[in-house]
């Protein structure tokens, strides 16, 4: 493998305290509710941030894939912003600092950017790490979004993981990442947000607001997210009006909910993996565990 340090351009001008937290989000093959997209550009365009190192984008990404914007206006090129990938040092709204991992997931060379990666948490000494994925799940939109928690952050896993598969699935590059900080006993903690399936597709700004709230459980910072709350009940009010038109929608959700509520009439909490034979539950009988579970622990809060 060549030197992972030739992956990044280093500021040596910016200082990085040791001990700071690493969030982490990079968009690429899964990001339902454009959930990483949405909450890596807030937090770059609402937060003070300095750019710590920048990855080399012509070793790592397949343009022809995912090929960058160019502007063109009547006869002319007048703007190109090539990709970014690249490592930053940010203040959260209370002025804590944080290290923020942003931009396209590698195409190339997944090893040589985990090691990359590895190497700049020992230099700046991060003292855990945190990232944020999201898939789509056959889940309504009227209940809060869920989240399957990995990593060896136990506390995190127990207290926010409302599902925990035994499954394949196909890896992101943070996958590598966190698999590599695990087997040093780094503190890592990855966040998997369980988007409704029917706005997978759609930029839901819940989800993103979803992902800052399990990244601050993670991390202790606090984020801004007024504006994204704003957009999210917007965003719902329109859904609401055409699950209202669509009868095929208003029958699926209804139908989710249904099972939340016939839950609620009295069972007691148990793991929304599988059945009570350890068989994986149907795509929507994991809905109705998952609605179950949320549901629960919304009643259980209410009543602290």
């Amino acid at each position: 493998m060549r030197d992972p340090r030739s992956l990044y351009e280093l500021n040596v001008d910016v200082v990085v305290p040791p001990g700071l937290p690493l969030v982490a989000g990079l968009t690429g093959f899964a990001d339902a509710g454009g959930a990483v997209a949405q909450t890596t550009a807030y937090l770059l365009a609402t937060l003070e941030s300095t750019v710590v190192a920048t990855f080399d984008a012509d070793e790592l990404l397949d343009y022809r894939a995912r090929r960058p914007i160019i502007m063109f206006e009547e006869d002319h090129l007048t703007d190109y912003r090539p990709p970014r990938l690249s490592l930053d040092l940010a203040s959260d709204e209370l002025g804590q600092p944080f290290l923020l991992l942003t931009g396209f997931e590698p195409d190339f060379q997944w090893e040589r950017f985990g090691a990359a990666v590895l190497g700049l948490i020992e230099r700046f000494e991060v003292g855990s790490t945190t990232w944020i994925n999201s898939i789509p799940m056959p889940v309504p939109h009227t209940r809060p979004i869920g989240v399957t928690v990995s990593g060896n952050r136990t506390d995190l896993i127990e207290a926010m993981s409302v599902w925990k598969p035994t499954t394949q699935v196909p890896a992101n590059a943070l996958h590598l990442v966190e698999y590599r900080l695990q087997e040093l006993g780094h503190p890592t903690t990855g966040f998997v947000l369980l988007v409704p399936h029917y706005l997978s597709d759609a930029e839901w700004p819940s989800a993103a607001v979803a992902a800052l709230e399990a990244v601050s459980a993670s991390t202790g910072r606090i984020f801004p997210t007024d504006a994204l709350r704003e957009q999210g009940r917007e965003f719902t009010a329109r859904i609401d009006g055409q699950v209202a038109e669509n009868g095929e929608l208003a029958k699926l959700v209804h139908a989710l909910e249904e099972r939340h509520d016939a839950y609620m009439e009295g069972t007691t909490l148990r793991s929304p993996l599988t059945d009570e034979d350890g068989e994986l539950p149907s795509a929507d009988e994991i809905a109705a565990e998952l609605e179950k579970f949320l549901a629960h622990r919304r009643n259980r809060d209410d009543e602290a």
